[in-house]
């Protein structure tokens, strides 16, 4: 009997000698259980470039866009709107816009369809494309004649007050006309650069009548 107590001491010696290791083994399998099993968590993805495709739409609508002291600066109405997160912009068709300038001059443009920026400071017209800047008569007394714009593409900057196009186009001011392949009218200068095949028609003004 004393042998055998012995024996089980001795065993209980040696398992006493061993148990830190079993501890740390089982502490070690027991962790990489835990990590194996626990959920992964979501790994950040790359953003996805925006595409060409409309993210919302609007049926007859109004934009109005107004300056710092609240005066209306432009309005742009449309049949149908797509808006395009790619590059911030607004296809409309059957646009009609006018703006106010801070000279005073209104400006209206038409088209079968425009493409204006985010802010409506810039907008492309397509097809049966019309810009006319009324008559106005400035603080000096002076009168600045009507001016319209015709062509299959005009290109206007509100801000800057530019007309461009490198389609054909015709110029319309007072009871003047011209044509020509290419156009970049500023406002501000008054000066219109008109390239390509230029013709023109200049009507003599009654006398004692500003041109």
């Amino acid at each position: 009997m004393k042998r055998a107590w012995n024996l089980l001491r001795d065993v209980l010696d040696r398992a006493t000698i061993y148990l830190p290791i079993i501890l740390t083994a089982a502490v070690a399998l027991g962790t990489y259980w835990l990590v194996r099993n626990a959920p992964k968590l979501l790994e950040p993805t790359a953003k996805a470039a925006p595409t060409h495709e409309p993210d919302y739409f609007m049926r007859g609508f109004v934009i109005k866009n107004f300056l710092p002291n609240g005066d209306l600066r432009s309005e742009l109405h449309g049949k149908e709107g797509r808006h395009y997160p790619d590059t911030d912009t607004v296809e409309v068709d059957d646009v009609r816009m006018r703006s106010v300038s801070p000279q005073g001059y209104t400006t209206h443009a038409t088209a079968n369809r425009g493409l204006s920026n985010s802010d409506g400071s810039e907008i492309q017209l397509f097809g049966n494309a019309i810009v006319i800047r009324d008559p106005v008569v400035g603080a000096n007394g002076k009168s600045t004649p009507r001016l319209e714009f015709r062509g299959d593409f005009l290109h206007a900057f509100l801000d800057t007050e530019r007309v461009t196009s490198n389609k054909p186009v015709t110029l319309i001011r007072g009871s003047d006309q011209f044509t020509a392949d290419n156009l970049d009218y500023d406002n501000l200068s008054g000066v219109a650069n008109l390239t390509g095949r230029v013709r023109g028609v200049l009507i003599p003004s009654a006398a004692g009548k500003p041109r």
